[in-house]
């Protein structure tokens, strides 16, 4: 007799769908995880089931709605529901203790007529358990749910257990695309080029990273590349702070625009303990679309005014970047390889996201909802650790600058399907190209990041010891091949020519 493992548990509501740091599960297909919504009962039940063969003789039949979502009707033999049912007649007969009778000794006829109906309702809740395990332990990730799908049973099915039970699930399963076209783009690449003026603006970066922090003296006025430390928050509008908004001792260099609100310029000429409201108009296209189309109020108090002084330019400046260095010359040579290796890493990743957003044009499909929905979820909860805050409080933050969570997911929608079809599409053709990546080219993958990163091999092997994101890299090294394939069999145009410092503007 093959043991079944299962735990069942109540809960509450829908269960947390997590996020991978490297790449997006949300496209990741083969989980037995079941989640089952029953939309007559006010609960959720949800199943963690090791399955094996349980023999069932069921019958199934699957229908393709709209959106990846399947409806599947099946029917189970009356002789396992007659089964069950006995079976936990017999469990509680051994186990019931009822007044008048000994522990065990309780008459299963007894039972029968006390709690027949409700032991029925177990026993087809176990059937339907086992029913669904023994279908989605064979199916293939076109007929099994997603794992942040939850199945919905959409009736109460009959339980007669003198006749087979039919009853019938809807879940959302992985995308079946038809990839119509998947070569032959024309693909352009902007001309970049590191030559002696983008060399001078990295090493004006050096100074600039090198440079003596000093206090400037009470009284001074903030000006342009002095480093200032403020205290901020929202104001409503009768001019209170709004709670949560508060943040303090954030530190930035005035006129790099590296501020949440771009407050930055308004700061200049401000005194050190000063205080300055400020209110910032964002045009509906500006590029933070948390921002975008609002107006806000912002209180400043500049608390601490710094300047920098900027080192030399020669061979000390060099043997402080790194000891490796001797002479200016040596700093030189091993930034501008630092930076070819950048601009061709650069490049092969524009080319790589024009290919995918070709392929999603020429590929038309629709996404699960549930895997959107996911998706959207995700991002919130980053925006929230951005704000250094829960999901909770930055719904309650947004709504009170009058942003609803709801119209903020909608706007990121488009931007999130987009994203979600070109990993399904990439997911498909690396399961059509069945590519291996051997121990060797493991090898290879770790002396090139090392090389790159500057450290040594064992420090990669020390990272990625970890066998999730040795995953991780192996599924890298199968993409970029892939990548590599397909743009063989495309046209590479020249595009337009872009400044080295453009191409890398705001971690672009």
């Amino acid at each position: 007799m093959v043991e079944r493992h299962l735990a069942k548990v109540e809960v509450a509501g829908p269960t947390p769908v997590s996020r991978s740091n490297v790449e997006s599960d949300l496209v990741k297909s083969g989980s037995l995880f079941l989640y089952l919504e029953c939309k007559y009962c006010n609960r959720y039940t949800v199943y963690y089931i090791t399955y094996e063969d349980t023999n069932m003789n069921l019958t199934k039949e699957i229908t393709r709605l709209e959106k990846s979502r399947v409806k599947l009707d099946v029917t189970v033999p009356k002789s396992e529901l007659e089964k069950a049912y006995r079976d936990l007649l017999e469990k509680y007969a051994k186990n019931a203790q009822i007044p008048g009778f000994r522990k065990g000794k309780v008459p299963v006829n007894l039972l029968e007529n006390k709690y027949g109906e409700a032991l029925k309702g177990d026993a087809a809740g176990d059937v339907i358990e086992s029913a669904l395990g023994e279908i989605f332990e064979t199916a293939d990730e076109f007929e099994r749910p997603l794992p942040y799908s939850r199945p919905e049973l959409d009736s109460a099915p009959d339980i007669d257990i003198s006749k087979d039970m039919t009853f019938s699930v809807t879940f959302d399963v992985f995308p079946k695309v038809t990839l119509e076209k998947t070569e032959g783009f024309k693909i352009e690449v902007p001309q970049v080029s590191v030559g002696d003026a983008e060399l001078k603006d990295e090493l004006a970066a050096i100074r600039e990273r090198n440079a003596m922090v000093i206090d400037r003296n009470d009284g001074d006025k903030a000006a342009k590349d002095n480093v200032a430390t403020v205290n901020y928050c929202e104001l409503d509008e009768e001019g209170n702070p709004i709670a949560g908004t508060e943040r303090e001792d954030f530190v930035f260099t005035i006129g790099t625009g590296a501020t949440f609100y771009k407050f930055d310029d308004d700061v200049v000429g401000m005194a050190k303990g000063e205080s300055k409201d400020i209110t910032k108009k964002f045009e509906a296209d500006d590029e933070n679309k948390d921002l975008a189309g609002t107006t806000k109020k912002i209180r400043v108090t500049l608390t601490a005014l710094k300047e920098r002084n900027l080192p030399d330019l020669d061979d000390e400046l060099a043997q402080d970047v790194n000891e490796k260095y001797k002479t200016l010359t040596d700093l030189k040579d091993d930034l501008k390889a630092t930076m070819n290796t950048a601009l061709e890493n650069k490049l092969k990743e524009i080319r790589s996201n024009a290919l995918l957003e070709q392929l999603v044009e020429a590929n038309a499909f629709e996404l699960p909802e549930s895997m959107v929905q996911a998706e959207l979820e995700s991002r919130w909860q980053m925006l929230a650790q951005r704000f250094r805050t829960d999901a909770d409080q930055l719904e309650k933050l947004m709504a009170s600058s009058g942003q609803a969570k709801g119209t903020m997911l909608e706007s990121w929608k488009p931007e999130a399907e987009k994203m979600l079809k070109g990993r399904v599409i990439v997911e498909l053709l690396l399961k059509n190209h069945e590519f291996t990546v051997t121990p060797e080219e493991v090898e290879q993958e770790y002396a090139k990041i090392a090389e790159g990163a500057g450290i040594s091999v064992d420090e990669v092997k020390k990272h990625y010891a970890d066998p999730r994101k040795n995953e991780y890299l192996i599924d890298d090294i199968k993409e970029q091949r892939l990548y590599t394939q397909l743009l063989e069999k495309c046209t590479i145009a020249k595009g337009k020519k872009v400044p080295f410092a453009e191409l890398f503007k705001d971690g672009q």
